[in-house]
């Protein structure tokens, strides 16, 4: 059929495969191929009696099409609700689990088969989700969101092979019992989108979107991202407010977006947007705070001042958005929102400048970073926060060996962070540098006293939570780092993956396997190439007598550092249980690691 006679339409398009199905065939070929069959007729009926088609059925898969997104998302549910009855008359090992994707996309029909985009997208969502489980694109869950008495969990963007823009996906909670809440405690980005109160915490909750640039030169990108990030860090300090990490609102940079979604996709009630536009020694601000659910706007200004007076600009925002929450400030609080951290504002904007090099996180990139900060640092050597953001660049340079003394570089930052210290005892952001070295250096009682300072100081810290959270696992206390590290993804949605790593070895030590594997596994869909919970997975498939699956991850740390040793694991990961160590020692060995 010609392109120009292709048909093409809108479909809600469902696709499901099973998981681990080689293991299973390989186990027992004949009873998998029955129980594909059975599995297959039942789902070929609920399509049907959901208004929708089978439109292929190749090897364990299965791709169906819908008239309606309602329809399609209705069928999942009851297709894995009638799976899961059946499975539970099956041995745990014979149990067959398909995952579902649903996405509403533009296919092209030709004859019974559908191709395209859409399709391919279905797949790639279909592939985010857990066996027994439904994950949905953003373009479905906008179709369903209030027609179907479902819970969601925003999972954030996903960059997945061939599809050129990230794929924002949500899964949906299947009743509410004790493997639901399994799931959700170990997910990513854990947020429902029905609970109560907007899924907000008592405090006044709210996200400050990255500040449009609004100047004539791109490259003034790193001045607007800059306010943006100080006025979060300004607000987070206040206690009474729930503030969502920088991490998290920045993936909704550069994008037209709804203030009613965020706050819906945040969990919060106000939300703050912004533009920046910077001319020479001139400045113009612009700002406003904007109720989630209604979209009104509680408070807006706009602000042209001098380059030199951008430090007070700053203090005047935040106070105003205080204000028009009528949120009642501490003294020490008043004192934190009007300290200025430089009185140079060249020095200021070096340090900008070098955290933009910085999150690109590649060698060259932090080695430009490094610069910057060292610069602002000469303009301004009593600048506290600009010797912490050094400290980091050497703990960038000891934790993926870009210099030739490792050690070194994690002294040197140790030191950066004393220094910082020295000149501010009231800096969130040194006592969570010091925290987390001391952690490395395996001296885990300053790392706690120094990020529950750092907590105390800043409470909406998602990384003060998070790096608290790792060293109580290091240190034996798994109970408490689970608990620390869900606040920190409360407060920071779309966290990196090493806040997954690190709750997974906190259940691990509690030999809560399922859900230790669980997160490890949403850890490496976050970043595949981090390494730890590729070797954390190898120890828990290997207590779990998986032994083909801990040479799989073995095999993968391998693939991303192929000189990784067991003795730069036990140098790097300084876990204090000596049992937990050996037992993770033995599994890698046993896969194949020397």
């Amino acid at each position: 059929m010609s392109e120009e006679r292709a048909k093409r339409k809108l479909s809600a398009i469902l696709s499901a495969d099973v998981r681990g199905y080689s293991r299973l065939m390989q186990d027992d070929e004949s009873s998998t191929i029955q129980t594909l069959k059975a599995y297959r007729d039942l789902m070929t009926s609920l399509v049907q009696e959901y208004r929708g088609r089978v439109v292929d059925s190749p090897g364990d898969n299965v791709l169906s099409e819908f008239g309606s997104v309602v329809d399609a998302v209705e069928c999942a549910v009851k297709i894995q609700q009638q799976l899961k009855e059946k499975n539970a008359a099956l041995p745990e090992s014979r149990r067959m689990e398909f995952r579902i994707g649903i996405n509403l996309g533009d296919v092209v029909e030709e004859g019974e088969r559908i191709y395209g985009n859409g399709v391919n997208i279905t797949a790639r969502v279909e592939g985010l989700a857990e066996g027994g489980g439904i994950c949905i694109s953003a373009s479905a869950y906008d179709q369903v969101e209030t027609k179907l008495d479902l819970n969601y969990e925003y999972l954030g963007e996903h960059s997945v092979k061939n599809i050129l823009k990230p794929i924002r996906v949500y899964r949906i909670r299947i009743g509410e019992g004790a493997e639901s809440s399994e799931a959700v405690s170990a997910s990513g980005a854990i947020l429902s989108m029905k609970s109560d109160g907007n899924g907000t915490p008592g405090k006044r909750s709210i996200a400050v979107l990255p500040f449009v640039n609004m100047s004539a030169d791109p490259e003034q990108e790193y001045f607007s991202d800059g306010l943006t990030e100080d006025l979060i860090t300004d607000l987070s300090r206040i206690s009474s407010l729930f503030v969502i990490a920088r991490n998290s609102v920045f993936t909704y940079k550069g994008k037209p977006v709804k203030v009613g979604e965020v706050g819906k996709e945040l969990g919060v009630l106000y939300v703050v947007e912004g533009s920046v536009r910077k001319a020479g020694n001139r400045v113009r601000i612009t700002a406003q705070l904007i109720e989630a659910s209604s979209g009104g706007h509680l408070w807006a200004e706009r602000y042209d001042r001098d380059l030199k007076d951008i430090f007070a600009l700053q203090d005047e925002v935040t106070k105003e958005i205080v204000s028009a929450l009528a949120v009642k400030l501490t003294e020490d609080e008043r004192k934190s929102i009007a300290f200025a951290p430089t009185d140079n504002v060249e020095a200021y904007d070096y340090r900008l400048r070098g955290s933009e090099y910085f999150a690109r996180a590649t060698k060259e990139a932090v080695a430009q970073a490094r610069q910057m900060y060292e610069k602002a640092i000469e303009l301004d050597p009593e600048f506290s926060v600009a010797y912490v953001d050094l400290g980091w660049t050497y703990v960038s340079d000891w934790a993926f060996k870009w210099g030739q003394d490792p050690d070194a570089a994690l002294e040197k930052a140790f030191e950066l962070a004393q220094k910082a210290l020295s000149l501010d005892d009231s800096l969130p952001g040194a006592y969570r540098l010091l925290g987390s070295l001391c952690a490395w250096r395996k001296e885990y009682d300053d790392s706690v006293t120094a990020l529950e300072k750092a907590i105390a100081l800043d409470p909406n810290d998602a990384e003060s939570y998070a790096a608290l959270s790792r060293t109580q696992a290091f240190s034996g206390k798994p109970k408490d780092a689970v608990e620390l590290m869900e606040k920190a993804i409360r407060l920071n949605p779309a966290h990196p993956a090493w806040y997954q790593t690190f709750l997974g070895l906190a259940y691990f030590m509690m030999k809560a396997d399922d859900k230790a594997t669980m997160a490890f596994k949403q850890s490496v869909r976050l970043n595949p190439n981090f390494l730890p919970p590729h070797i954390f997975l190898a120890a828990a498939h290997s207590r779990r007598g998986n032994d083909d699956e801990a040479q799989i991850e073995v095999a993968e740390v391998l693939r991303i550092s192929p000189n990784y040793t067991l003795e730069r694991f036990s140098k790097f990961i300084p876990i204090a249980d000596q049992a937990i160590m050996v037992e993770v020692q033995d599994s890698l060995r046993k896969a194949g690691l020397r």
